[in-house]
């Protein structure tokens, strides 16, 4: 058996890294895994750059940034894997989510109308909104400034972003230091059934397939331990399409509810694996379709459009130099070939191609496939918007005229 040790966050997007635990399909390849719970993704990211682990349990721009060297020396890191996309979503505080749409559906399901509410409401407020996020380099972060930016909001002058750990937003909500938060689950859920805030908007409505958490591991070991890689990716789809399955949610929510792994109530947890979940306490239940999605449709591929649209993105906000070095680096994070080699001849489809327009799927789409049929699912972003990776200048000097 090879031992390999994961570091990862208590969130209900880990559920493949455990799943492959405590189901065998990491034991039936031949993995010894141990997965290290933390607490903050800084955390994470030194327990991956200093070796502490082989693996992490990452959010995607955070892998970006750190190949680039934003806040830190630069360590190449390679993201073979994508463990899920979507699964986040705005809580807002009852007093600021009363500036919104009376309807929390309506809030959830017209992204357009509730940007332009939320940019009504910011004058209002009693102070200048301070909106909890994970990290500076996550996925939500950027969702977060993609969609205020699109109602004229500045997320860096209009809006005071302050980084929490994501199981400390509930109690940093509760005593009135933030006025919303961004998050995977089960947190927003958890604030929910508290009754100390309101899901306003969900970051599959943002972005239909918006990439989330990868499996990152550092560069040079991916090249070094390329069968040990190897033998995790296969774990890790099989446990994948294990968790995507609707006959295993109430399994994969137990498992998450221990207390070495989420160690919130399962039936929090179980909201966002089915999608269906209340916005407010004692609010209706909502659909939200694909709210996390861990597998289907090409979920795992590692695009390399979608690292670009994060490094867009960093340009966007000045975090980081636009370059032809950067852009090169930041494109070869998310490692298509890693995943291709792993999973050849295991009768896994995937994509024929390593980039796509990104947003540019309003329905399914029967895609080109190394082997078997694949079935590419909508992608759009909320604005109509898509992103070219072949373009990135033209994509950004687009949305500074909008």
């Amino acid at each position: 058996m090879t031992p390999l040790s994961i570091a990862f966050l208590p969130l209900t997007d880990s559920a493949p890294l455990i799943v492959a635990r405590e189901r065998g399909f990491a034991e039936a390849e031949g993995i010894a895994l141990t997965l290290v719970r933390d607490t903050s993704w800084a955390t994470v990211r030194d327990r991956l750059v200093y070796g502490q682990v082989q693996c992490a349990h990452m959010l995607a721009p955070l892998a970006v940034a750190v190949t680039l060297g934003l806040s830190q020396a630069p360590c190449a890191i390679a993201a073979p894997f994508k463990l899920n996309d979507n699964g986040n979503a705005l809580t807002l505080s009852a007093e600021l989510a009363a500036a919104l749409d009376p309807d929390p559906r309506n809030r959830v399901q017209d992204p357009v109308a509730t940007a332009h509410d939320f940019a009504a409401a910011i004058g209002l407020h009693r102070r200048k909104p301070v909106i909890g996020i994970v990290h500076r380099y996550s996925s939500h972060a950027l969702m977060l400034r993609y969609w205020l930016a699109y109602a004229g909001v500045n997320p860096d002058r209009d809006v005071t972003l302050r980084v929490l750990p994501p199981s400390l937003m509930v109690q940093a909500l509760r005593l009135g230091e933030i006025d919303g938060f961004i998050a995977g689950e089960p947190w927003g859920s958890v604030a929910v059934a508290e009754g100390i805030g309101e899901i306003a908007a969900a970051g599959v409505n943002i972005w239909q397939r918006g990439v989330e958490k990868v499996l990152a591991t550092r560069a040079d070991w991916a090249e070094a331990n390329a069968d040990q890689l190897g033998q995790l990716l296969r774990a890790l789809d099989r446990a994948a399409a294990w968790c995507d399955d609707p006959a295993n949610r109430e399994d994969v929510a137990a498992l998450l509810a221990r207390s070495d792994y989420v160690g919130q109530p399962a039936e929090l947890i179980a909201q966002a694996l089915a999608g269906r979940m209340p916005l407010m306490r004692g609010g209706e239940v909502i659909d939200l379709p694909d709210f996390l999605v861990f597998h289907r449709g090409a979920a795992n591929f590692p695009w390399r459009s979608q690292a670009l649209w994060i490094y867009s993105q960093f340009v966007r906000w000045g975090m980081v130099e636009p370059s032809a070095d950067a852009e090169r680096a930041a494109a070869g994070v998310f490692r298509s070939d890693l995943y291709r080699s792993a999973l050849a001849g295991r009768g896994v489809a995937m994509p024929g191609a390593s980039m796509k327009v990104e947003g540019s799927l309003a329905n399914p789409l029967a895609a080109a496939s190394h082997q078997g049929s694949l079935m590419l699912s909508p992608d759009r972003f909320f604005d109509g918007k898509s992103f070219d990776p072949q373009d990135i200048s033209g994509y950004l000097h687009a949305l500074k005229q909008s």
